[in-house]
């Protein structure tokens, strides 16, 4: 048996005093969310029903029950296994009933209780249990873990608001250990595991040194949020101390008749929207935002975002316009000096300038070059600036995804700019400069938006006169700038876009005016770049003709360029050693800088045997020469094609096909040869894609000059699709193919009929090297392009085509 001390009050020296017996039987009341210990009071709701009838029946007996935790506070309806084992034995001090038939309970803890078998589970649980002895602990090491308790609680009373002063020495004054323990651990916010673990620990020093350690880490934890209550503290007094001395400066300053900071701020960007001279609707909208700026305290984050925007405002070239100069003969000769030949470019200038002179107020034209890589489209763009006295803007939109490149960000976003356009025109500083838009058919598209739909408006002159910037949100007028465009190729760009630009094209160059360029502009250039000068090196005019046929083979003159820069640092590293003669670039010493040739002239080897024809073939990078090998062999009138050939390809080799077949006769075939005869048609080089009609007549050529065992002519080339009636029709790209004839030393080119109209885009000294032959029908092919009979050779082989 257990006696509990009246009023709470210490044991004395032996540790007895009077005493409250407790039964072995004990009603259990399952408790919620915490723990009651030994000689402590608790208030608690009782609300159950079954609790309810557990309290009736204690205040009718001898009003002590067992007060057991549950594990799950959420449990409605507890099972024995929800509760724990060990408990605490309570005597019922004060019991009041509400209306809604709740109790409120006032308990005292008596001692602790460890259940040994419920014996009754309805109307409430009911235990058979015993009572824990806990003895009277002493010694030192008890004496010192109690001292430390003591001292750790005050430290926390001065932390904790939930600690109270009374309490702090309620507990400087008890001497019982384990009431010290059980009183400090009921205070503590600690969970009811944490606290059950404390009701469960018999041993008094072990008990004390569990509270210890959680006292210890509460301590730890209020220590560490006083800390940061202090550092914000001193963070908020520190900002309203600054506040008031601004504030208090501004006085000062008023009184002197002096501006502060802000107000002068406010003040310069006032002169400068004056001295910015916008039109109307920007004029309101940046004193509109000043009006707002001056209100918004400095410190705030949404002044800076307004500051930027009214910089914004106040940089862009609203008024400020550079003067064209329009002599036309300048202009001209000005052109010249950048750009070799491009005469459709240099002349529709010309007659820009000469508008522009007649009629001061006239739009910026919208150019868009197109042509192969090398010809001089950037480089023009930057001509056509110093010819006319403008600022010069270069933006690239290849691979741009995003429409706000083009448009900007709204100014709610964090970090907005405006767009390319915008920041273009702020850098140039004026309103009408040259502005040149790179790569317009490499743009992409995405979830972001289309920026080709952006451009739209910028590249429309009865629209772009009021251009809204995302950012800027007023109206900048592009109507002034002229605005060029390069491209690759047409395909690409949206057909809307296109049909908003002049289309000017930029064919490949000739070996003559690669010669021109190469001697006016890239070996000046590189022979300047590379520190040397003209009594170090000189290119003679026939090594110049090998570096352009044999090391390099393309429509501009980028490589070319990069050959002639690779033998000026061979001579410029022969000069740093201290080598003083000059260099004379030949063709004997040619591959002591470039190394090996890398071209060969192919078709005079590939047309050596029956069958062999070349075409003509329009890429993105210019025109080319391209071969289509064919065969035959023993099987049962089967037609392969191989190389990677498109649907449209595949389709002109069995229109030709079946026109030689239908024309077997005539040529001379066998009649039985198709149906014993398998024939092959390949397409060099075999990785890269092909596709397109103009190959129809060159391959007819090809399988007429297979079949008959008649070689073809190694200086003759041809383009143009087929029918099945025989009729050879038109194609595109003529002045490219013309040009990589002329390049892979092709002397007459078989052309349709309808294209003798594209001749004149040729250069006439081009075409007074070239014999054209313009044909209606693929049977004039054959008389043109095939050998006559008496050189042809006794064995067949294969077939090479080139596709156009």
């Amino acid at each position: 048996m257990i006696f509990l001390p009246r009023g709470g009050a210490d044991k004395d020296e032996k540790g007895r005093d009077d005493r409250v017996s407790v039964p072995n039987e004990l009603p259990i009341l399952p408790l919620r969310g915490t723990v009651l210990y030994p000689d402590l009071i608790l208030p608690i709701m009782v609300g159950r029903k079954k609790s309810v009838k557990l309290i009736d029946d204690a205040m009718d007996s001898d009003r002590i029950i067992g007060i057991i935790t549950q594990k799950r506070s959420e449990i409605e309806d507890p099972k024995e296994s929800d509760l724990y084992t060990v408990g605490v034995a309570a005597l019922i001090l004060r019991m009041i009933r509400e209306l809604d038939g709740s109790q409120r309970v006032i308990v005292q803890g008596i001692s602790r209780i460890k259940v040994k078998e419920y014996i009754q589970r309805e109307p409430y649980f009911k235990v058979r249990c015993e009572t824990i002895e806990e003895g009277f602990a002493q010694g030192v090491e008890i004496d010192a873990l109690m001292m430390n308790l003591k001292n750790l609680f005050q430290r926390a009373v001065e932390l904790a608001p939930y600690l109270t002063a009374e309490l702090g020495t309620m507990v400087s004054n008890i001497k019982s250990p384990s009431i010290l323990g059980d009183l400090i651990a009921s205070n503590l916010n600690l969970s009811s595991t944490e606290k059950q673990g404390i009701l469960e620990t018999f041993d008094i020093r072990e008990r004390l040194a569990k509270v210890h350690l959680l006292l210890n880490k509460e301590v730890q934890v209020l220590e560490l949020g006083n800390k940061i209550q202090s550092q914000v503290k001193e963070d908020m007094d520190r900002t309203q101390r600054e506040y008031y001395l601004r504030e208090q400066l501004k006085a000062i300053k008023k009184e002197l008749g002096e501006l502060d900071e802000h107000s002068t701020e406010i003040k310069e960007l006032r002169e400068k929207i004056k001295k910015a001279r916008m039109p109307a609707e920007a004029l309101a909208a940046a004193e509109k935002e000043l009006d707002r700026l001056a209100k918004i305290p400095p410190a705030s984050a949404e002044y800076t975002v307004a500051r930027t925007y009214l910089d914004w405002l106040v940089e862009l070239p609203w008024s400020e316009t550079t003067e064209d100069t329009l002599d036309i003969d300048h202009a001209q000769k000005t052109l010249d000096e950048d750009h070799y030949d491009l005469e459709k470019v240099k002349k529709r200038i010309l007659e820009y300038l000469a508008v522009r002179k007649l009629k001061s107020d006239m739009k910026g034209p919208i150019l868009c070059f197109v042509g192969p890589p090398g010809v001089g489209k950037t480089s023009l763009g930057r001509s056509i600036a110093r010819t006319m006295g403008r600022k010069f803007i270069r933006i690239s939109l290849g691979g741009v995804r995003d429409e706000a490149e083009i448009r900007g960000h709204r100014r709610t976003y964090v970090g907005a700019l405006p767009g390319r356009i915008i920041q273009g025109i702020k850098k140039a500083g004026s309103n009408n400069p040259i502005f040149m838009l790179d790569e317009v058919d490499k743009i992409g598209m995405d979830f972001r938006g289309d920026p080709s739909s952006a451009l739209l408006e910028v590249l429309d002159p009865e629209q772009n006169f009021s251009f809204s910037d995302h950012y800027i949100d007023v109206p900048f007028d592009l109507s002034k700038v002229m605005f060029i465009t390069t491209a690759n190729v047409l395909d690409t760009i949206p057909p809307a876009l296109r049909d908003r630009m002049e289309t000017l094209e930029l064919p490949g160059y000739s070996e003559d005016q690669k010669m021109m360029i190469a001697k006016q502009f890239l070996i000046p250039k590189q022979i300047s770049e590379h520190g040397l000068s003209g009594e170090f090196i000189e290119f003679q005019d026939e090594a110049l003709q090998v570096i352009i046929t044999s090391y390099t083979r393309e429509a501009g003159v980028r490589n070319l360029e990069r050959e002639i820069a690779a033998i000026c640092r061979g001579v410029a590293k022969d000069v740093a050693r201290g080598v003083k003669e000059k260099v004379v670039i030949t063709p004997d010493n040619l591959h002591k800088f470039l190394g090996p040739v890398k071209f060969f002239p192919e078709v005079a080897e590939r047309t050596s045997d029956p069958g062999v024809a070349t075409g003509l073939a329009w890429t993105p990078t210019g025109g080319d020469i391209i071969f289509v090998e064919a065969t035959k062999m023993r099987g049962e009138k089967g037609l392969t094609l191989t190389g990677q050939l498109g649907d449209v390809m595949k389709e002109s080799a069995q229109a030709a096909l079946a026109y030689v077949r239908s024309k077997s006769k005539e040529l001379g075939i066998p009649e039985d040869f198709f149906e014993k005869n398998d024939i092959h048609i390949h397409v060099p080089a075999g990785a890269i894609p092909k596709d397109g009609p103009s190959a129809g007549i060159t391959m007819f050529v090809a399988l007429t000059s297979l079949l008959t065992n008649t070689p073809v002519r190694s200086d003759v080339a041809m383009t143009g699709e087929i029918t099945l009636r025989g009729l050879v029709l038109p194609v595109g790209g003529i002045k490219e193919k013309v040009l990589a004839g002329m390049r892979a030393g092709i002397r007459t080119i078989i052309l349709p009929k309808k294209n003798e109209k594209d001749l004149e885009e040729i250069p006439e000294h081009i075409r007074k090297q070239m014999n054209f032959k313009f044909i209606q029908r693929m049977d004039e092919a054959i008389e043109l392009a095939l050998k006559p009979p008496e050189t042809r050779p006794e064995e067949q082989g294969a077939v090479s085509i080139a596709i156009g």
